[in-house]
């Protein structure tokens, strides 16, 4: 079964039944392949790059379920560690002076000043500064003493029951033969979200 060109003039389609066989096996598989080229192009190729962007966004799915399965699974673990924070967050802003605690405060280092051996030649409240979180409190302190003196009054300060941190070291020998030291302390005040 030879192909010819010949046997492809003079065609007329009003007519394809009579057509010789290799011509109709030519129509037939030009017609086959055809359908198929255009099923592809207008329906398959169409499915295929919506199959691909559900295989990604299942990908996303997988990935976005493990991580919620992963938290959900941890979530009472989370849950105590949450009321463990909030325990200790409590605990820790006990030790930060209220507002009306401040002057007592201000006694305590005075009284651990005195209670140390050193004279105090000035305490003063400065300025306080608003932070983001919390409210500092600086505290200036000059006292006059013996090196051992300043030892214990550090000592006593940092046991106080609430936070109280010093800053700006200064010792200096005086002309009378002490020592003058001079130090800031710093409290600090939390403040309530708004």
């Amino acid at each position: 079964m030879a192909i010819k060109l010949t046997d492809f003039q003079d065609l007329d389609f009003n007519q394809s039944g009579s057509w010789p066989k290799s011509v109709k096996m030519v129509a037939l598989s030009v017609l086959f392949v055809g359908t198929h080229f255009l099923g592809y192009y207008f329906v398959i190729s169409d499915q295929l790059s919506q199959l691909e962007a559900a295989a990604k966004n299942e990908t996303k799915l997988r990935l976005d379920y493990q991580s919620k399965y992963r938290l959900a699974d941890n979530l009472p673990a989370y849950q105590q560690q949450i009321q463990q924070l909030k325990q200790q967050l409590g605990q820790m802003l006990k030790k930060l002076p209220a507002t009306h605690e401040t002057p007592g405060l201000l006694d305590d280092i005075t009284f651990i000043a005195t209670t140390a051996g050193l004279r105090i030649k000035a305490i003063k409240w400065g300025d306080e500064d608003e932070l983001e979180f919390y409210t500092e409190l600086p505290l200036f302190i000059d006292v006059t003493g013996s090196f051992h003196q300043f030892g214990r009054f550090v000592s006593d300060v940092a046991k106080l029951p609430r936070i109280v941190s010093l800053h700006e070291f200064d010792i200096k020998k005086s002309p009378q033969s002490t020592l003058s030291f001079h130090v800031v302390a710093k409290t600090y005040r939390y403040k309530e979200a708004k």
